[in-house]
């Protein structure tokens, strides 16, 4: 499976660079994931604009990367473009449980506003 990782200071952006996310690259995805949150990426973006179809493999995985986010920090979906992928969105209803915005840009704003009112949150539970 082809893909790229842009690590930044508070967030990491995981692209795949395959038109297909499938029964054939969903383990090694999962696999990817599992290795950020070992790192201790704190926040992941998950960047679809490639991606020109999800099967429920490819779903599954990306399942597995919100639930390791979920004690991490944010994750978020991003590039969801291509009709086949909106589709299953909406067939499956994962956007109830996905945090999915339009841009890289929005999605990084989010991670920043999720930080910060993490940061609020512990600081006031400090004092």
């Amino acid at each position: 499976m082809k893909f790229s990782i842009d690590k930044q200071e508070r967030y990491t952006i995981f692209r795949p660079e395959e038109e297909n996310l499938n029964s054939i690259c969903a383990p090694q995805l999962k696999s990817e994931f599992v290795i950020l949150a070992n790192e201790g990426i704190q926040n992941l973006l998950l960047d679809l604009s490639s991606v020109r179809y999800v099967d429920s493999s490819g779903l599954s995985a990306i399942l597995t990367a919100r639930r390791l986010w979920t004690q991490l920090g944010t994750f978020v979906v991003t590039g969801v473009e291509h009709s086949a992928v909106k589709r299953l969105v909406e067939i499956s209803k994962v956007d109830s449980v996905l945090t999915i915005l339009p841009t890289v840009s929005e999605s990084v704003d989010y991670i920043f506003m999720e930080d910060l009112q993490r940061d609020l949150q512990s600081g006031g539970d400090e004092g």
